[in-house]
């Protein structure tokens, strides 16, 4: 690449960046810091008020980086925007994904390293919004607890917990080992599983870079897997058994395939929802 392109991508990157970063700060202390002070305080339901501020901020910083971002395109499986009462399993490639997961779902709710449950102000929003921390250690134990406890409700509300199974993002593209929480707690409320893969998220927002890359062409990817039922009507299944399946619904998933009406029925209405 010629030096002055390389300096002049360096430079949009730059830009770019600077304007959704901006959003994130300017939009989020002028706008929905007051409407979650005002959620606290006047709410019947903070929880479900903080979620869908969430969902409202997420939605809104997706929509600008469609928007400001050239050659940038995001397909969503339309089985996915209708999701509702279910555990959600993804794997895990950007911070990206987690915004574009709370930009589809309204009522959501998702597991968080327990530490950003320490981090001033944010640590507040997810505690409100009735996200999981991630261990149980001596600060957020009861709170880990009380949050396993309402999830039956939450679920059967139509609320959508998703989780990234395997806890980190990926560095190479491929599946890594599963934690086992989304599991359990699939077990624990009775509720299905559906599976989810994400792609080239990475590539628009890679671990490790502070820059967004932004000119390049990339067509973000967030495909329906397949679901898991639990094996009886009791809700019970072995807990190895499914997390391999879900392993292998991923790694099928992320394998090339053809993405058009004429060649995959199943992708006729392939639209960006969010």
């Amino acid at each position: 690449m010629p030096v002055f392109l390389k300096y002049l991508k360096i430079s949009v990157d730059i830009v770019i960046t600077g304007i959704l970063w901006t959003y994130f700060l300017l939009v989020y202390v002028l706008v929905f810091a007051p409407a979650y002070v005002g959620a606290r305080i006047f709410s019947a339901n903070p929880r479900t008020a903080f979620q869908r501020y969430n969902h409202r901020f997420f939605k809104g910083f997706v929509w600008l980086l469609k928007k400001i971002v050239p050659g940038l395109r995001i397909q969503i499986d339309e089985r996915i925007a209708g999701l509702h009462s279910t555990v959600v399993v993804c794997n895990h490639r950007s911070y990206l994904d987690p915004v574009l997961m709370i930009a589809l779902f309204e009522k959501q709710s998702t597991i968080v390293k327990s530490s950003f449950f320490r981090v001033p102000i944010f640590g507040q929003v997810i505690k409100a919004a009735g996200y999981i921390p991630s261990q149980s250690g001596k600060n957020s134990a009861g709170l880990l607890l009380k949050r396993l406890d309402s999830l039956t409700e939450f679920l059967a509300e139509g609320g959508v917990l998703f989780v990234f199974p395997e806890g980190t993002r990926s560095r190479d593209g491929r599946i890594g080992a599963f934690n086992k929480g989304a599991f359990k707690i699939a077990r624990r409320c009775k509720a299905p599983i559906d599976v989810l893969t994400i792609c080239h998220t990475d590539k628009l927002f890679a671990p490790g870079r502070f820059l967004f890359n932004t000119c390049v062409p990339n067509q973000i990817e967030l495909r329906w897997a397949g679901r898991i039922v639990p094996a009886d009507e009791t809700g019970q299944f072995e807990i190895s058994k499914v997390m391999e399946e879900a392993s292998a619904l991923m790694t099928a998933n992320l394998s090339p395939k053809p993405r058009t009406p004429e060649q995959d029925p199943a992708c006729n209405e392939c639209v960006s929802t969010v």
